[in-house]
């Protein structure tokens, strides 16, 4: 998804290193070709949202935030994930950008 000509999920993917950007990629596959595959891949977080979860490398948490729109999986955000619970700023971003699609 662009917003205002940038990628924002691509430019964070990118800044992972080449092991983590596989697995996340892998992982984004997995949901979007074997749609809905459920846990422990994906999860619903309500309003529409989704999240696909991925393992990195150094027992690091990734989460890509998503919603399918016309058919198709839109990715809204990816982080880091340091909490148990999905921070509310990284949910209200993404329902943000889904609004900014329509």
């Amino acid at each position: 998804m662009k917003i205002s000509g940038r990628q924002p999920v691509k430019e964070w993917i990118l800044e992972l290193s080449q092991e983590d950007r596989k697995r996340v990629d892998r992982d984004n596959q997995k949901v979007e070709f074997g749609w809905p595959p459920g846990m422990p891949y994906c999860r619903g977080l309500g309003n529409g949202l989704w999240e696909v979860r991925s393992d990195l490398t150094d027992g690091k948490i990734a989460r890509v935030i998503f919603a399918v729109a016309t058919g198709r999986m839109v990715l809204l955000h990816g982080f880091i994930k340091k909490t148990q619970q999905t921070p509310g700023r990284d949910l209200k971003l993404a329902l943000k950008r889904i609004k900014e699609i329509g």
